[in-house]
């Protein structure tokens, strides 16, 4: 299965008083996993999209189905895989898992705007050319 990979260790600060993860703290970590794949992968950081540019990738729609808990201590995969580009928005999958088993699957769409706009707007050109690439190697590698 392809995939951009973020791991995570559950810590304290993920967890409730029984040390089982406080559902949304999973977000969060979701979130982190966007994150890096847009700065490792996409060839763009969220400092230079949201900071420098004054655009954003803000989460339109999001789909959970938490299968498992995790605990304190766990050390958790999150598998990021792009599923589709369209004009104003990408689709995301997020597979969850700790030691091969599946904890949470999410389904994510996140759209483009421009600062200061209340309304999606078509990817500007550069960051689509980064996406396709992403898009194109999961392609290449099934």
């Amino acid at each position: 299965m392809t995939g951009f990979i973020y791991n995570q260790k559950i810590g304290f600060q993920h967890c409730d008083t029984a040390g089982i993860v406080f559902y949304p703290r999973y977000f969060e970590m979701f979130n982190a996993t966007v994150e890096e794949w847009f700065e490792q992968k996409v060839g763009f950081s969220f400092i230079e999209i949201h900071m420098e540019r004054g655009e954003g990738v803000p989460t339109r729609h999001i789909n959970v189905d938490f299968k498992a808990p995790s605990r304190l201590g766990d050390k958790v995969e999150l598998r990021l895989t792009l599923n589709k580009i369209g004009t104003t928005s990408i689709s995301l999958s997020i597979e969850l898992s700790h030691e091969g088993q599946s904890r949470i699957e999410a389904q994510l769409v996140l759209v483009y705007v421009k600062s200061g706009l209340e309304k999606a707007d078509g990817w500007p050109a550069d960051l689509r050319a980064g996406l396709e690439k992403q898009l194109q190697s999961a392609g290449d590698m099934s």
